[in-house]
């Protein structure tokens, strides 16, 4: 494992430590207006952890884990991530990539897994 992957995997940790403090914040708020439970188990974390992120890349380019692992997030062409880049990049992360990383294994680098090249996206270092 090369160490931007171990970056990467360590900003996803920590981003899903804090989306779990929001989402638990949020959820004794929505339960007194919604009390379907599939909600609170799938709709709120879900959204929650999108929503952060989302606001996030689109303000900074760096959401709280990448910050701290030292990497950025970057539009492969060049120039500001879109709001489609930012969207089509967590719903296939969360969605349908890792069942393409484990095909494609040892085939990518970790700038570039394949959520990142179906956002046009790439994943670099930052200088400390």
């Amino acid at each position: 494992m090369d160490k931007l992957l171990k970056k990467r995997g360590k900003a996803l940790a920590i981003d899903v430590m804090a989306s779990a403090v929001v989402t638990a914040a949020v959820e004794p708020l929505l339960r007194k207006k919604l009390k379907q439970e599939w909600v609170h188990a799938l709709v709120t974390p879900t959204v929650v952890f999108w929503g952060l992120e989302y606001i996030q890349l689109k303000t900074c380019g760096q959401t709280v884990g990448h910050k701290i692992a030292g990497i950025k997030i970057e539009n492969a062409d060049g120039g500001e991530l879109t709001d489609e880049q930012i969207l089509k990049r967590v719903a296939h992360r969360d969605s349908i990539m890792t069942l393409q990383w484990l095909k494609e294994r040892g085939q990518e680098t970790s700038a570039q897994m394949p959520h990142d090249r179906y956002a046009h996206t790439v994943v670099r270092e930052l200088d400390k």
